[in-house]
């Protein structure tokens, strides 16, 4: 009897170990692996998915048509190690029948503990201020040196009250936040309650918050959100941190919103592109803390994000239920 022919699975990144070894313990695929740390070249990529049965990719792997194209017809699903899935084309994996799995909820506490370490860090310049402690700067204690804005009696707006949005305001609520609001696509009175948050319009958050925290999906309709319409009507005492996407917001105008005093700092750990060019006007500000996109990087979290891409990845293959399935 001859040997049932094994599934061919590339996976474009050397990934954490939890789900690196679920792979390898596939005895029913044949697993081939971009063995770096670093993003795959676009030939590699090409080269790699042609013919496979299962693709393990990254957010910063571009799944268009023309490489749907190269993979050909034995493709069958796609995992992602990231929630977003802006980085696939989705209209033509729909087309084609192509399953997706992605990784929500095991990211979410990660990437709310790092949204409010962000809001923190420039609402209260600590950057600026550990620089001031290393170049000599700190030379005695002064009233109105390096001070900041505070939460307590503050009003915080949240673009997307998804589950990163919902596990955001939930860490800064005991800071003595006296009032939540929030805008996307529709009211969510439930999950709204344990704030009593206030659904608003875009251009209402932006007028009233102290603090704005984008949380939302990139979509046709987010891109660009946050652009120079939006940055003249903030309060010019108000913190801004993104860490959706870097194209919800538009950066040369987020940089004269800054540069200019329309608002006072921001936090950012998406921007565009990534990583961003170490010359950008926006490295040159005090006001704007910028970090490397690590949202969800902890070892606890990356490691079961990777199980979780793995075990959708093999699930989908199976025929079987993905533990996490983006429902197209």
């Amino acid at each position: 009897m001859r040997p049932a022919r094994l599934m061919k699975v590339f996976v474009t990144r050397r990934i954490p170990p939890e789900g690196r070894a679920a792979l390898s313990g596939a005895a029913d695929c044949e697993v081939e692996q971009w063995d770096s740390d670093e993003p795959i070249p676009r030939k590699e990529l090409e080269r790699g998915v042609a013919g496979a049965h299962g693709l393990l990719c990254l957010l910063s792997d571009h799944v268009d048509k023309k490489l749907l194209d190269l993979a050909g017809a034995d493709l069958k699903v796609i995992s992602t190690l990231s929630v977003g899935v802006d980085h696939l084309a989705l209209d033509e994996i729909k087309k084609r029948g192509i399953r997706v799995g992605y990784t929500p909820d095991v990211l979410t506490d990660a990437t709310a503990e790092l949204a409010v370490s962000l809001l923190l860090s420039a609402c209260r310049r600590l950057p600026e201020a550990i620089e001031e402690v290393k170049n000599g700067g700190w030379t005695s204690w002064k009233p109105l040196w390096l001070c900041g804005h505070g939460l307590t009696q503050s009003t915080v707006g949240v673009i997307g009250l998804g589950r990163i949005g919902q596990a955001i305001a939930r860490r800064l609520k005991p800071f003595g936040v006296q009032r939540f609001l929030y805008t996307g696509r529709h009211p969510r009175p439930q999950e709204a309650e344990e704030f009593q948050a206030e659904f608003v319009s875009v251009p209402e958050l932006a007028a009233m918050s102290d603090f704005i925290v984008v949380a939302c999906s990139l979509t046709p309709a987010t891109k660009e959100l946050c652009n120079k319409d939006f940055f003249r009507k903030t309060k010019k005492t108000a913190v801004f941190v993104n860490i959706s996407r870097g194209d919800v917001v538009n950066q040369d105008d987020l940089y004269q919103a800054l540069a200019s005093g329309q608002i006072a700092a921001a936090g950012l750990d998406v921007t565009t592109p990534e990583p961003l060019p170490t010359n950008h006007p926006l490295l040159t500000l005090k006001n704007c803390v910028i970090l490397p996109h690590i949202g969800s990087a902890t070892y606890r979290t990356r490691n079961t994000m990777s199980l979780l891409a793995a075990n959708n990845l093999l699930a989908g293959l199976r025929g079987e239920p993905m533990p996490s399935e983006l429902k197209l």
